[in-house]
């Protein structure tokens, strides 16, 4: 493993650990519990990592998305506290195929999806949220219709991330954009401050991972490469 990729590694690592142990003192001086606060900051650097194309995004989210299953359950928001267990799936996912989903077993570059593939999630996108409102309603979810939707919304901006295709950000804002209200009528200010963050960030990412495609594949719906150092870190 060369020394550039280590000195990376060290460095995510030391600053989670160091963010992660300030956590319970600071969250007792803040109208949060210290389960949002943590996941407030694993999910800023989750999402930091993934606008720089480091791979190390998907540890970092998969730890964010067990603190959030906690913290949707306490607020009764069931289909986006089921949402972190898929989420941990497809991180587990993502991860592999960034590092492996190349040519010859190699890192996956970023790409564009195909019309074909963007129609397909796009129905399975509607279809899920209708019948997900249903049930929610049933079991007296306390907003079924947003919650289906911008839970669904992940999972497609998630499916997208997995395969390294630069339209999750798109999908990422439209939930986001959802999120915001959501999370704060239901009492959850610090998480809905950390998703305006995030939207910020979408809208960055989705800037920085075009200027990572070569400007003459563009329209293309095949993946291009990226710079060589762009999966493990800068």
């Amino acid at each position: 493993m060369n020394l550039a990729l280590l000195r990376n590694r060290d460095v995510v690592v030391g600053s989670a650990a160091t963010l992660a142990l300030s956590i319970p003192s600071f969250a007792g001086l803040l109208p949060f519990s210290t389960i949002e606060v943590a996941g407030f900051v694993t999910g800023g650097i989750c999402v930091w990592l993934l606008v720089r194309e480091n791979v190390w995004n998907w540890p970092v989210g998969i730890a964010n998305s067990g603190l959030y299953f906690v913290v949707f359950l306490q607020a009764r928001l069931f289909a986006d506290g089921a949402l972190q267990l898929a989420f941990v799936a497809l991180g587990v996912g993502g991860w592999w195929y960034w590092l492996r989903g190349g040519s010859a077993r190699g890192r996956r570059a970023i790409g564009r999806v195909a019309m074909t593939e963007a129609l397909a999630v796009a129905a399975a996108t509607a279809g899920c949220t209708f019948v997900l409102t249903q049930y929610l309603r049933s079991v007296g979810d306390a907003a079924p219709a947003l919650d289906s939707l911008t839970t669904c919304l992940s999972l497609a901006a998630t499916y997208l991330q997995a395969r390294k295709l630069i339209e999750n950000w798109l999908v990422w804002i439209a939930a986001d954009v959802i999120y915001i209200p959501l999370y704060a009528w239901k009492h959850l200010p610090l998480t809905a401050v950390l998703y305006v963050l995030f939207l910020v960030m979408c809208v960055r990412g989705l800037f920085a991972w075009r200027s990572l495609i070569q400007p003459e594949l563009r329209t293309s719906r095949a993946p291009v490469s990226s710079s060589p150092e762009g999966v493990l870190g800068r």
